[in-house]
C-alpha cells in the first residue's frame, strides 16, 4: 500500500527539525580536532555520522521496508520501491567553521521518480517541503519561484569546485559571464539551501557541478513543485545522479540555459 505522502511529509519535516535541534545545539561546543576528512576539502565530522543515524533510525519507522541513498554510508540497504537520498549536514565545511548556512536534506524516490523533498536549513528554522502532487511550501507558507524574466534582473547561486578542477576554466569563464550580465552571484555553501533559495524566489537560478544525488535531490524536487525548472548542463534529464545541475524559474531559465551552453558544451 502506497504512503499518505503529506502526512510522510509533515513526520519528515518533524524528524528534520528534531535532528536539526541535536546538529544546532552541538554547534556550540564542535570543536575542529573531531574533524575527518574524505577526500581533498571533503571533510566530515561525529555531527554528520550522528545526524545520518538518527534520520535514518526515524525514516525506518515511518516508511518501512525503504532503503537509502547516504551521504556517510550509515545504511546502504536499497529498497525494492522507496529509497531515501539523505544529506544529514549540507554545508560541513560551513559547520566546522561556525558559518551559516548549512541545512538537512531528505528527498523519497519511488522507483526512479523523486516524491517528495524536504530542506530544513538549521540557523533560520526554516523547512523547505513538497510532495508529489503538492505545492511547494515555507514553514506553512506556499512558496513560488520568482518571476524575473530576464538574466540582467537576476542574482544568481553557485558553488565552487573543491576537488574536481578540470572544468576550471569553463567554470571561471561562465562566472565571469555572470558577473556582467546578472545582479551579481552568490556561494553560500549548501546546495541543497540555494535550490531550496530558487524555490522560493530568492534566487533566480542555481548552478554546480561535481554534485551528489544528495546534495541535489530535495531541492531539485522542491523547485519544480514551485514552478521553477531543472536540467542537466545539456538541458536533459540527468541531475541527479549526473553531477551537474541547472534551476531557476520559467521566465529566465531558457536564457540561464543558454549561458551555461555557451562554457559547457
Amino acid at each position: 500500500m502506497q504512503p499518505n505522502l503529506q502526512i510522510l511529509c509533515q513526520q519528515v519535516c518533524d524528524l528534520s527539525k528534531q535532528t536539526g535541534d541535536f546538529i544546532r545545539n552541538e554547534r556550540l561546543k564542535f570543536s575542529a580536532t573531531t574533524i575527518e576528512t574524505k577526500g581533498k576539502n571533503d571533510f566530515v565530522s561525529y555531527v554528520d555520522k550522528t545526524s545520518e543515524k538518527l534520520i535514518i533510525e526515524g525514516l525506518e519507522k515511518l516508511l518501512p521496508q525503504s532503503g537509502f541513498i547516504a551521504e556517510e554510508g550509515t545504511s546502504t540497504v536499497k529498497g525494492e520501491v522507496y529509497n531515501w537520498i539523505i544529506d544529514p549536514l549540507d554545508g560541513t565545511t560551513n559547520f566546522i567553521h561556525g558559518i551559516p548556512c548549512f541545512a538537512i536534506s531528505i528527498a523519497l524516490m519511488r522507483n526512479n521518480e523523486l516524491v517528495m523533498g524536504v530542506i530544513y536549513e538549521i540557523n533560520f528554522d526554516e523547512c523547505f517541503y513538497a510532495w508529489e502532487g503538492s505545492k511547494a511550501y515555507l514553514n506553512g507558507t506556499e512558496i513560488n519561484v520568482s518571476k524575473a524574466n530576464k538574466l540582467a534582473d537576476s542574482l544568481i547561486a553557485t558553488g565552487f569546485p573543491y576537488y574536481d578542477y578540470d572544468r576550471m576554466k569553463e567554470y571561471l569563464d561562465l562566472f565571469q559571464y555572470f558577473m556582467k550580465h546578472t545582479h551579481g552571484l552568490r556561494r553560500l555553501g549548501s546546495a541543497a539551501t540555494d535550490l531550496a533559495y530558487v524555490a522560493c524566489g530568492r534566487f533566480e537560478g542555481f548552478y554546480e557541478y561535481s554534485l551528489q544525488p544528495w546534495d541535489v535531490a530535495a531541492g531539485a524536487f522542491i523547485v519544480k513543485q514551485a514552478g521553477g525548472k531543472v536540467s542537466d548542463f545539456k538541458g536533459g534529464e540527468n541531475y541527479i545522479f549526473g553531477k551537474e545541475i541547472v534551476a531557476g524559474n520559467n521566465n529566465c531559465f531558457p536564457e540561464f540555459l543558454n549561458a551555461v551552453q555557451l562554457f559547457f558544451n
